[in-house]
């Protein structure tokens, strides 16, 4: 199956799908806040297929993505608004647009020099857009920490930013500090506030460093269970679960694991 039939056949199962007297039933039930959800929960399934390096698994994961994009856009289709092609148009004109070293006769650009090309470029589409603010168009629905290092990655380019990571180290420990003060006092509201400036602050240190906020915590994620894996797996040989092992006994282990990944 070529390319553009491929593509057309999975718009005409989606079609189908959605038929108001044949389609299915739910998929006739759903709108855009129902499906929504499922775009970014795909999203992120092609980012674990991406990191396990399986190539069938990113291919499954990559499909069902893209039937994701193919839903919203027959929703679209059905209100009047625009159908898979113009989707489909309107990005290939957008990426032309922004490489005009490529597809016109700007200059051949480095990598850096086109980062800031591209920046220049969204800002001036978000401008046309009526998006004046310096921080207008980051989307709300990002997950918060990833959201936070884009928005202070934004306002780092009119020059509201620290100087360097140690700064930015120096006011975590303002934090954290004012965090202690506030397990003081017992306000929980004032707990959550400060907790999250210092949440804030950590975005804007894995920034300085070049690092994604997101992509690191994710890594602590996986490493907190494969060595809790450790602790649960020695702690069934002996027959015993976690809930009947002693905090010490689980630390033990737990640094075991530690020292095995060294």
């Amino acid at each position: 199956m070529n390319q553009e039939h491929a593509i057309q056949k999975l718009i005409d199962v989606m079609a189908a799908l959605r038929h108001p007297q044949t389609g299915c039933e739910w998929d006739r039930e759903q709108d855009f806040s129902t499906i929504a959800p499922y775009t970014v929960e795909e999203a992120y399934e092609v980012q674990s297929a991406v990191a396990a390096g399986d190539p069938a698994q990113l291919r499954d994961e990559l499909g069902d993505l893209l039937f994701q994009v193919v839903y919203l856009a027959r929703l679209a289709e059905e209100r009047g608004w625009f159908d898979f092609t113009d989707v489909a148009s309107c990005i290939t004109d957008k990426m032309i647009r922004r490489h005009p070293h490529i597809f016109g006769d700007a200059p051949n650009r480095s990598a850096a020099a086109q980062t800031q090309a591209w920046e220049t470029q969204k800002a001036a589409e978000r401008q046309a857009r009526a998006e004046t603010g310096v921080l207008d168009g980051v989307a709300s629905a990002l997950p918060a920490l990833q959201r936070a290092q884009k928005l202070t990655a934004r306002a780092a380019r009119v020059g509201f930013d620290w100087p360097d990571a140690n700064a930015v180290l120096d006011k975590l420990d303002e934090e954290i500090a004012e965090l202690r003060a506030e397990l003081r006092a017992a306000n929980q509201a004032r707990q959550a506030d400060e907790l999250g400036d210092m949440l804030f602050v950590l975005a804007n240190l894995a920034r300085k460093l070049k690092l994604d906020a997101e992509t690191c915590l994710h890594g602590t994620n996986a490493k907190f269970i494969r060595r809790f894996g450790h602790v649960e797996a020695t702690l069934a040989q002996a027959g015993r679960l976690p809930a009947q092992a002693s905090l010490a006994e689980m630390d033990d282990l737990w640094v075991q694991a530690k020292e095995m990944e060294a």
